[in-house]
Protein backbone atom coordinates (compact mmCIF):
# COMPACT_ATOMS: atom_id res chain seq x y z
CA UNK A 1 0.00 0.00 0.00
CA UNK A 2 2.89 2.35 0.71
CA UNK A 3 4.11 1.84 -2.84
CA UNK A 4 0.75 2.90 -4.28
CA UNK A 5 0.53 5.93 -1.98
CA UNK A 6 4.05 7.04 -2.86
CA UNK A 7 3.44 6.57 -6.58
CA UNK A 8 0.07 8.34 -6.42
CA UNK A 9 1.64 11.24 -4.51
CA UNK A 10 4.44 11.62 -7.04
CA UNK A 11 2.01 11.39 -9.96
CA UNK A 12 -0.26 13.96 -8.29
CA UNK A 13 2.58 16.48 -8.03
CA UNK A 14 3.51 15.81 -11.66
CA UNK A 15 -0.04 16.25 -12.95
CA UNK A 16 -0.57 19.43 -10.94
CA UNK A 17 2.60 20.96 -12.38
CA UNK A 18 1.94 19.76 -15.92
CA UNK A 19 -1.75 20.66 -16.11
CA UNK A 20 -1.29 23.90 -14.19
CA UNK A 21 1.56 24.83 -16.51
CA UNK A 22 -0.61 24.07 -19.54
CA UNK A 23 -3.33 26.30 -18.08
CA UNK A 24 -0.78 29.10 -17.55
CA UNK A 25 0.55 28.78 -21.10
CA UNK A 26 -3.03 28.91 -22.39
CA UNK A 27 -3.71 32.01 -20.26
CA UNK A 28 -0.63 33.73 -21.71
CA UNK A 29 -1.50 32.67 -25.27
CA UNK A 30 -5.04 34.00 -24.83
CA UNK A 31 -3.71 37.28 -23.48
CA UNK A 32 -1.33 37.55 -26.41
CA UNK A 33 -4.08 36.78 -28.92
CA UNK A 34 -6.25 39.50 -27.39
CA UNK A 35 -3.45 42.03 -28.09
CA UNK A 36 -2.66 40.78 -31.58
CA UNK A 37 -4.24 41.28 -34.98
CA UNK A 38 -6.70 38.50 -34.05
CA UNK A 39 -8.27 40.68 -31.36
CA UNK A 40 -11.10 41.68 -33.69
CA UNK A 41 -12.02 38.05 -34.35
CA UNK A 42 -11.86 37.14 -30.69
CA UNK A 43 -14.10 40.01 -29.62
CA UNK A 44 -17.15 38.71 -31.53
CA UNK A 45 -20.36 37.99 -29.65
CA UNK A 46 -20.21 34.28 -30.52
CA UNK A 47 -16.70 34.01 -29.07
CA UNK A 48 -17.81 35.95 -25.99
CA UNK A 49 -20.67 33.50 -25.38
CA UNK A 50 -18.28 30.56 -25.72
CA UNK A 51 -15.83 32.19 -23.34
CA UNK A 52 -18.53 32.86 -20.73
CA UNK A 53 -19.80 29.27 -21.01
CA UNK A 54 -16.31 27.88 -20.45
CA UNK A 55 -15.71 30.25 -17.56
CA UNK A 56 -18.94 29.14 -15.92
CA UNK A 57 -19.31 25.45 -16.86
CA UNK A 58 -15.78 24.43 -17.85
CA UNK A 59 -14.69 23.14 -14.44
CA UNK A 60 -16.52 19.78 -14.74
CA UNK A 61 -15.08 19.35 -18.24
CA UNK A 62 -11.57 20.01 -16.92
CA UNK A 63 -12.05 17.55 -14.05
CA UNK A 64 -13.40 14.78 -16.31
CA UNK A 65 -10.71 15.43 -18.93
CA UNK A 66 -8.16 13.83 -16.60
CA UNK A 67 -9.90 10.49 -17.13
CA UNK A 68 -9.59 10.71 -20.92
CA UNK A 69 -6.67 10.06 -23.20
CA UNK A 70 -5.63 12.89 -25.46
CA UNK A 71 -8.12 15.52 -24.30
CA UNK A 72 -6.57 16.54 -20.98
CA UNK A 73 -3.97 18.94 -22.37
CA UNK A 74 -6.45 20.57 -24.74
CA UNK A 75 -8.99 21.10 -21.95
CA UNK A 76 -6.44 22.71 -19.66
CA UNK A 77 -5.03 24.92 -22.43
CA UNK A 78 -8.52 25.98 -23.50
CA UNK A 79 -9.51 26.74 -19.92
CA UNK A 80 -6.47 29.01 -19.65
CA UNK A 81 -6.88 30.71 -23.01
CA UNK A 82 -10.56 31.34 -22.30
CA UNK A 83 -9.64 32.86 -18.91
CA UNK A 84 -11.47 30.42 -16.65
CA UNK A 85 -11.35 32.01 -13.18
CA UNK A 86 -8.88 30.33 -10.81
CA UNK A 87 -11.54 29.75 -8.10
CA UNK A 88 -13.34 27.52 -10.64
CA UNK A 89 -10.26 25.99 -12.27
CA UNK A 90 -8.22 24.99 -9.21
CA UNK A 91 -10.85 22.67 -7.63
CA UNK A 92 -11.28 20.95 -11.00
CA UNK A 93 -7.49 20.61 -11.27
CA UNK A 94 -7.16 19.16 -7.76
CA UNK A 95 -10.06 16.69 -8.10
CA UNK A 96 -9.27 15.61 -11.66
CA UNK A 97 -5.55 15.37 -10.92
CA UNK A 98 -6.20 13.20 -7.87
CA UNK A 99 -8.39 10.86 -9.90
CA UNK A 100 -5.75 10.66 -12.64
CA UNK A 101 -2.97 9.95 -10.15
CA UNK A 102 -4.95 7.21 -8.39
CA UNK A 103 -5.93 5.49 -11.63
CA UNK A 104 -2.41 5.50 -12.98
CA UNK A 105 -0.85 4.54 -9.65
CA UNK A 106 -3.10 1.52 -9.14
CA UNK A 107 -3.67 0.30 -12.69
CA UNK A 108 -0.20 1.30 -13.86
CA UNK A 109 1.60 -0.43 -11.01
CA UNK A 110 -0.64 -3.47 -11.39
CA UNK A 111 0.15 -3.75 -15.10
CA UNK A 112 3.88 -3.35 -14.46
CA UNK A 113 3.80 -6.07 -11.79
CA UNK A 114 1.94 -8.45 -14.10
CA UNK A 115 4.41 -7.82 -16.93
CA UNK A 116 7.37 -8.17 -14.58
CA UNK A 117 6.08 -11.48 -13.23
CA UNK A 118 5.30 -12.68 -16.75
CA UNK A 119 8.81 -11.88 -17.96
CA UNK A 120 10.41 -13.46 -14.89
CA UNK A 121 8.43 -16.69 -14.98
CA UNK A 122 7.69 -17.17 -18.69
CA UNK A 123 9.92 -14.96 -20.79
CA UNK A 124 8.66 -16.21 -24.15
CA UNK A 125 5.06 -15.50 -23.15
CA UNK A 126 6.05 -12.04 -21.92
CA UNK A 127 7.81 -11.18 -25.16
CA UNK A 128 4.80 -12.49 -27.10
CA UNK A 129 2.41 -10.37 -25.03
CA UNK A 130 4.45 -7.22 -25.65
CA UNK A 131 4.70 -8.03 -29.37
CA UNK A 132 0.92 -8.45 -29.58
CA UNK A 133 0.40 -5.11 -27.81
CA UNK A 134 2.83 -3.35 -30.17
CA UNK A 135 1.21 -4.91 -33.24
CA UNK A 136 -2.26 -3.96 -31.98
CA UNK A 137 -1.09 -0.37 -31.47
CA UNK A 138 0.37 -0.28 -34.97
CA UNK A 139 -2.87 -1.71 -36.36
CA UNK A 140 -4.90 1.02 -34.68
CA UNK A 141 -2.61 3.71 -36.11
CA UNK A 142 -2.80 2.26 -39.63
CA UNK A 143 -6.59 1.90 -39.39
CA UNK A 144 -7.04 5.50 -38.26
CA UNK A 145 -4.75 6.85 -40.96
CA UNK A 146 -6.56 4.93 -43.68
CA UNK A 147 -9.92 6.20 -42.45
CA UNK A 148 -8.62 9.78 -42.42
CA UNK A 149 -7.70 9.69 -46.12
CA UNK A 150 -10.60 10.99 -48.23
CA UNK A 151 -12.09 8.53 -50.73
CA UNK A 152 -11.30 10.82 -53.70
CA UNK A 153 -7.59 10.66 -52.85
CA UNK A 154 -7.54 6.88 -53.43
CA UNK A 155 -5.75 6.34 -56.79
CA UNK A 156 -7.17 2.82 -57.22
CA UNK A 157 -10.75 4.08 -56.88
CA UNK A 158 -10.13 6.83 -59.48
CA UNK A 159 -8.95 4.32 -62.15
CA UNK A 160 -12.07 2.15 -62.09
Amino acid sequence: MDEIALTAGALYVIVLLRAGGTFAVGWLAGAGARRSRFAGRISSEKFGRAERAIQRWGAPVVAVSFLTVGFQTAANFLAGSMRMPLPRYLPALFVGGAAWALVYATAGLGALKVLGRLFAEQTALGVSAVAVLVLAGCGVVVYRRRRAVPASADPVADES
